[in-house]
C-alpha cells in the first residue's frame, strides 16, 4: 500500500506540467523554473533549519554537478512541455532510466547484458516512433528539448545516486538543486524580458511549486516505504494522467501509433529501472 504514495506522486507531477503548460502562455521557461525553484527552496529551508542539518558539504563537486543537470534538465522540460502535447513531453523526459542504464554500464557500474540491449533498443525504437509526428507537425525544437530534457535528468540522477552512497543527506542535496536552481533562473531571466505577474498567474505558478512539492514528498515516501520496483512501475501512471489532462484543456489527442511508442518507452524504462537498481554488479 505504500507504493501507491507513487500514484498520488505521479498525478501531481502532471498537474504541475499542466501549470507549467498554462504558464508558458505568459512566461519563458526560465521563469517557470525560477518560481518553481524559488518555492522549492524557502520550503526545503525550513526543513533544514527545523531539523539542524548543517548545510556545509564535503562534497560539493557532486552537488554542483547535479544541480547543473538538474536545472538544464528543468528548463529543457519546461520548454518541451510548452511546445508539445502534454503526454509526449512528459514520456520523453522519462525516457532518463533508459540513458541512466546507459550511464551505468559504461562506468561498470551494471552488466550490459543481452537483455537490458534490447531493453535499450526497444526504447529508443519507441522515441524515434513517437517523434516521428512530432517531426512532420513542425514540432522538431520540443522533441530535441524533451529528448535533452532526459538525458541531462539521468545525469541528475547518476550524480544522486553517487551522493547518496557517500552518505549526503536528502534534504542538503534537494536544497542546493533550488538554491542553485533559483540563482540560475535569476541570472538567466535577467537577460530577457521579465513578465509581472498577476492573479492567475499567479496561481499558476503557485501550482507549479506546490505540486513538485507535493509530488516530491509523495514520491520519497513511497521508494522509502513501498516496493521500490512497483513504484518505479507505478511511476509511469504520470503519462496517463499527463495524456488525461492534455485532452481535458487542449484537447490534444494521440494516435494509437503514438500510445504504441508510449508502450515501448515505458516497458523499456520499466526494465531499465530494475536493471540499474537490482543488478549483481551494483551490489558489489
Amino acid at each position: 500500500m505504500q507504493s501507491l504514495w507513487m500514484i498520488v506522486a505521479s498525478f501531481c507531477f502532471a498537474c504541475m506540467g499542466m501549470c507549467v503548460k498554462l504558464a508558458s502562455e505568459t512566461f519563458s521557461a526560465t521563469e517557470v523554473v525560477f518560481y518553481r525553484a524559488v518555492i522549492s527552496l524557502a520550503f526545503m529551508l525550513a526543513v533544514v533549519c527545523f531539523r539542524g542539518i548543517p548545510l556545509k558539504t564535503p562534497h560539493w563537486r557532486f552537488q554542483l554537478t547535479r544541480s547543473i543537470c538538474g536545472f538544464l534538465g528543468l528548463v529543457s522540460f519546461f520548454n518541451a512541455i510548452s511546445l508539445l502535447p502534454l503526454a509526449t513531453a512528459v514520456t520523453l523526459n522519462y525516457t532518463s532510466p533508459l540513458f541512466l542504464a546507459v550511464l551505468l554500464a559504461c562506468t561498470g557500474r551494471i552488466l550490459l547484458r543481452l537483455s537490458l540491449l534490447g531493453a535499450l533498443a526497444l526504447g529508443f525504437v519507441g522515441v524515434a516512433w513517437l517523434l516521428r509526428p512530432t517531426f512532420h507537425a513542425d514540432q522538431l525544437l520540443g522533441g530535441l528539448w524533451g529528448g535533452g530534457s532526459g538525458v541531462l535528468s539521468a545525469f541528475a540522477y547518476y550524480n544522486v545516486r553517487e551522493l547518496g552512497e557517500l552518505g549526503e543527506t536528502e534534504e542538503r542535496t534537494v536544497f542546493y538543486f533550488s538554491l542553485f536552481s533559483t540563482i540560475g533562473a535569476a541570472l538567466w531571466m535577467g537577460l530577457y524580458e521579465f513578465h509581472p505577474v498577476d492573479l492567475r498567474n499567479g496561481l499558476l505558478l503557485l501550482g507549479v511549486g506546490g505540486f513538485a512539492t507535493v509530488a516530491q514528498l509523495a514520491m520519497t515516501r513511497a521508494y522509502k516505504r513501498g516496493n521500490t520496483l512497483v513504484s518505479a512501475s507505478l511511476a509511469y501512471t504520470t503519462v496517463a494522467f499527463a495524456s488525461l489532462l492534455g485532452m481535458a484543456f487542449w484537447h490534444e489527442s494521440l494516435t494509437s501509433s503514438a500510445w504504441l511508442a508510449i508502450g515501448l518507452i515505458v516497458s523499456s524504462g520499466l526494465i531499465s529501472s530494475w536493471f540499474s537498481r537490482a543488478n549483481p554488479a551494483d551490489q558489489d
